[in-house]
């Protein structure tokens, strides 16, 4: 019998009689694998490592010898969460020396974290006199004592909270980002990582081997048609689903797993522990991508255990408001299926698989909400306000009749604002404006009828590749651009160019070292340095034209060489594809403020002008928009940015080149209507924002709202923001914001 399964073995009958004694482990473990040294190191509170049990160190150090987290090598190993196998330890520059340990005369470690649930419970090490480097069966054999030792550990160990006292009944408010707009009001169903196997070792390889196989079967066989039955009508977004079931295909991650159950684990146990790598290295990758991966991973291994265990579902009440740490697309469609209200993510980002479905379901989502998953417990009353950014646990009376007042305002206004769909927009002095989509998946367009909106002022063209984890060849791209220009059935399309880099970047792209990524190298300006790239983007454009009309806009352009540099690929690509579109416009995006000092040479040279509100307010104010400290201290509203507004405006128009906005600002009624104020009546938006905006339009009287406009603006000037002024006047006039 090989040492792995000697070890396994004489640790399944230590645990079959009971819990097993650290000394026992420690000493065990040195015998099978030949260690002169085995010791155990405990997490304390306050970040301190405490050596537990030791065989081959002195006896009298346990409970005395301490490291920081972060300390030495074991503290070393704690804190990345990684093994550490080094032929000469004491010569590391993390090396920390203890003399009441002896260790003196050991050069060789081996030091692996114990880890549960993505915390780290302490250090398992071992250590030789003999300089050398553990082989690679010596190392695993290390880390799945570490697994078992981590459940031993588990009981043991009281958390560390400097919440622990509060009441079960305080109510607590949490903030976030909007995922998808909307309010839920019901009981929390918290998820989180699969709870620890019932049993970690097994006697049967060979039967744990082929409970695995009919579980995976089975997983993927509920993964298909989980897929296939939940999506509205359909239209699923193939983009994410096919990328998720690229990972419930994987062999490899499932190889590693039947590796595992070989060396005597149940096969419960090698999924975990599989898992567990899997989340430690996924959480090391800087790339918010691959990050993503975490919670598909995750999704899988859940429904993988629920297969092996064969539980049935718990039952959920109806309108219940999710809660999870991670979620991948499989479960959210799982849980939406089973009536769910809303959704709350802890590690979500806006272009997350999770997110994307949630907009496909309609259902209200809230992404990063720190800390609620430690405060929450299963069926405490919520309410989550994806709209404002807050989940709110456990509301006084007060608050949750607010929010029910505010369900039932919400409800009717839907079916007001449904009467409005094939009305054309239109202030109510007659001024005609146009109310545009921004989208970015296939799953999207059916939002252009269901809306009434009069095009596409915004297509995102990364974000189907974002969600495909990779750069779609011509012919792939081409189809996906020709499907958005049939279902535009006529009406205007504005494609953006790939905008990739910052906080967007595609598996296996390499992270840049940037202090600043969102002012770095991102956008068109990849593109210009890989000009392959973009030039396959143009050529799949032009052929999903197939002479149609066609409009294509660059982002992030800084300066006007930039914008010819661009135009000039595409009218090199255009010179070869036949049929040539019909007509061809080229734009820009308005994101960086140097290109206002170059506006006299950019409009002769452009199209049109977009100007992207997000990323122009924060390079203006130099404010980044993603820091919580200062995200509501430069307003759309202030006087700063109504002038430099105004000067575009006025410029474009004297050369007569059309100016829209695409930013958020432009779903938002109230900011919508002092654009419209400025002369900036074409808008595009997400979906939600159409018909609230077309009913505000039409309650506005923009001649008298243009007067009272000037005169907020010329009585001060100085004003951090003029939105009360502006939104008194509006309520006063009875729009609807």
């Amino acid at each position: 019998m090989s040492t792995p399964r000697r070890l396994l073995a004489r640790l399944r009958q230590l645990m079959a009689v009971g819990t097993v004694p650290l000394p026992e482990l420690v000493r065990l473990v040195a015998e099978q694998l030949v260690a002169e040294v085995c010791s155990v190191y405990v997490v304390r509170p306050g970040e301190i490592l405490e050596l537990a049990a030791t065989e081959g160190l002195r006896p009298e150090a346990v409970g005395r010898a301490r490291l920081r987290v972060g300390e030495g090598i074991v503290g070393l190993a704690a804190a990345k969460g990684e093994a550490l196998n080094l032929p000469d330890a004491q010569n590391h520059p993390a090396f920390a020396y203890r003399p009441e340990t002896g260790e003196e005369p050991y050069a060789s470690m081996l030091a692996v974290p114990v880890r549960r649930a993505g915390r780290t419970l302490g250090v398992i090490a071992v250590q030789n006199r003999q300089p050398r480097r553990y082989d690679p069966d010596e190392v695993e054999v290390l880390e799945t004592v570490a697994m078992l030792l981590a459940e031993l550990l588990a009981g043991a160990i009281v958390p560390d909270s400097a919440e622990e006292g509060l009441g079960s009944a305080t109510p607590r408010r949490f903030a976030g980002i909007c995922l998808v707009g909307g309010i839920a009001i019901g009981p929390i169903v918290r998820i989180g990582p699969a709870a620890a196997p019932r049993r970690l070792l097994a006697d049967d390889p060979a039967a744990e081997l082929a409970r695995l196989d009919t579980a995976v079967k089975s997983m993927r066989a509920t993964v298909d048609e989980l897929i296939a039955a939940r999506l509205p009508d359909g239209d699923a977004p193939r983009e994410v689903l096919d990328a998720y079931r690229l990972i419930a295909a994987d062999t490899g991650w499932l190889r590693r797993v039947s590796d595992a159950i070989r060396t005597g684990l149940s096969a419960e146990a090698g999924v975990h522990r599989v898992a567990g790598e899997l989340r430690d290295k996924l959480r090391r990758v800087s790339d918010p991508y691959l990050r993503e991966r975490l919670a598909d991973i995750e999704d899988l291994v859940g429904r993988l255990l629920r297969a092996l265990d064969g539980e049935a579902p718990e039952r959920v009440p109806p309108g219940a408001i999710l809660l999870a740490r991670r979620l991948g697309p499989a479960e959210l469609l799982y849980w939406h299926a089973r009536g769910i209200g809303g959704v709350a993510v802890e590690e979500a980002t806006a272009a997350g698989h999770a997110a994307i479905i949630a907009r496909a379901l309609g259902l209200p989502a809230l992404g990063a909400a720190r800390g609620a998953m430690e405060q929450a417990e299963n069926g405490d009353p919520a309410v989550l306000d994806a709209e404002e950014g807050h989940l709110v646990l456990r509301p006084g009376p007060e608050v949750l009749g607010t929010y029910q007042r505010e369900v039932r305002g919400r409800s009717a206004r839907q079916a007001r604002w449904a009467t409005l769909r094939d009305r054309p927009a239109v202030t109510a002095d007659g001024t005609p404006l146009s109310l545009m989509l921004n989208a970015g998946l296939a799953l999207e367009l059916g939002q252009l009828d269901a809306t009434g909106a009069d095009g596409i002022g915004l297509f995102r063209t990364e974000i189907a590749m974002l969600a495909r984890g990779m750069v779609m060849d011509t012919a792939e791209q081409a189809a996906v651009y020709a499907r958005v220009l049939d279902a535009a059935a006529g009406r205007p399309v504005v494609f953006r160019t790939l905008d990739l880099g910052g906080d967007k970047l595609l598996p296996g792209s390499p992270t840049p070292e940037e202090e600043n990524p969102a002012m770095g190298w991102r956008s068109l300006r990849v593109g210009l340095d890989r000009p392959a790239v973009l030039r396959r983007q143009l050529r799949a454009l032009l052929l999903a034209s197939g002479g149609r009309p066609l409009t294509v806009m660059f982002p992030m352009v800084a300066t006007t060489a930039e914008f010819r540099a661009a135009r000039a690929l595409l009218r090199a690509e255009a010179a070869r594809i036949r049929p040539r579109p019909e007509r061809l416009l080229v734009g820009t995006m308005l994101e960086v403020p140097a290109l206002l000092f170059q506006l006299d040479t950019l409009l002769t040279e452009v199209d049109f002008v977009s100007i992207g509100t997000n990323d122009l307010m924060q390079f203006t104010f130099a404010a980044d928009r993603g820091t919580p400290a200062i995200a509501g201290r430069y307003d759309l509203l202030s006087p700063a940015m109504l002038n430099l507004l105004e000067m575009l405006v006025e410029r474009a128009r004297a050369t007569g080149r059309p100016i829209s906005i695409c930013g958020e600002a432009a779903g938002r009624p109230l900011e919508a209507i002092t654009l419209a104020g400025l002369g900036i009546t074409t808008l595009s938006m997400a979906a939600g924002s159409v018909l609230p905006v077309k009913e505000a339009m039409a309650g506005l009287d923009l001649p008298a709202f243009r007067a009272v406009l000037r005169l907020i603006r010329e009585s001060d000037g100085a004003a951090p923001s003029l939105r009360e002024p502006i939104a008194a006047w509006v309520r006063e006039h009875g729009v609807p914001v």
